[in-house]
């Protein structure tokens, strides 16, 4: 009921339904309302300057976002296929960090001790770990072909698996931390005296009572993995072209920004209300699971 009357939070949650939706079904929005992605339209570039022919970057009917310089593709069809891949990585990475912070998080809390000095250091490494530099070295080096996959395959499932795995102990420390509170509990006490063993007490008793602040930070890292992502692909190591990606877009526009700067309009402006709808929601959703903190 406290989400529903935050009405800032309900309307972010309405565009990331929205965003699902147009990313679920780009391919059928295009074939209405667009071009083929990859299909380059030189007819529609003044081949002296490689500019869009027409104004505000050819912007019409048939173009509602206008074409890339110098390709002519359509630039509506590439955002909506560039949400595709955004957010899949996010919600990928989140979902792998997510899962390793809440079972590292929730052991070095309940255990304790050694344990918990163990995993405590490894977040402290992690945490001091330059994640961007080791990313761009590691995506330039991995070759085309890898562990069985290739193409978009590959450096989707790499970008997820650096974006995840490096990012778990910011979540590992909230969840340690709230273990830490939970493990004193009476219903902790009063499961143990009746026999139950420590992996049925996580599971069973101190994980239902996770569940609040584990969808809070989730949203509030999908944007993060958002942003990050598109900034691997601005860098050049993200998902190769021609795949669109709003990061990789970001970048040709740096060339053609001045001849056509809706070429950086839109995908910036993708990145800007995606990140912003996600980060409205987290807020409406730890308000309403913490009042007190309002």
């Amino acid at each position: 009921m406290r989400l529903r009357r935050d009405r800032v939070a309900m309307a972010g949650g309405i565009v990331i339904v929205l965003l699902i939706l147009i990313a679920i079904f780009a391919p059928l929005i295009v074939s209405w309302f667009g071009h083929p992605p990859a299909e380059w339209h030189r007819d529609k570039i003044d081949p002296a300057i490689q500019a869009p022919i027409g104004a505000f970057g050819g912007i019409s009917w048939d173009y509602l976002f206008g074409v890339e310089p110098t390709t002519g593709r359509d630039l509506f069809s590439r955002i909506l296929y560039g949400a595709r891949i955004s957010l899949l990585i996010a919600f990928f990475a989140t979902l792998l960090c997510v899962v390793l912070g809440t079972v590292l998080g929730m052991i070095a809390g309940f255990f304790g001790g050694w344990i918990d000095t163990v995993i405590s250091r490894a977040m402290d490494i992690f945490l001091a770990f330059p994640l961007l530099v080791f990313a761009l070295a590691l995506a330039g080096v991995i070759p085309d072909k890898a562990f069985g996959m290739s193409g978009d395959t590959l450096r989707i499932s790499l970008l997820v698996f650096i974006i995840g795995f490096f990012n778990w102990p910011y979540i590992g420390r909230i969840i340690r931390g709230q273990t830490l509170s939970l493990r004193e509990r009476e219903f902790v006490d009063a499961s143990r005296s009746l026999g139950a063993r420590n992996h049925v007490i996580l599971f069973k008793e101190i994980l239902p009572n996770l569940i609040a602040p584990i969808l809070v930070y989730s949203t509030l890292l999908i944007p993060s993995n958002i942003l990050f992502e598109a900034a691997l692909s601005f860098l050049g190591v993200g998902v190769r072209p021609p795949t669109p990606t709003w990061g990789g877009m970001l970048a040709e526009a740096v060339h053609n920004y001045d001849v056509a700067p809706n070429f950086m309009l839109f995908p910036g402006l993708a990145i800007f209300i995606t990140v912003l709808a996600f980060n409205l929601l987290g807020d409406g959703l730890r308000d309403a699971f913490d009042p007190k903190a309002r």
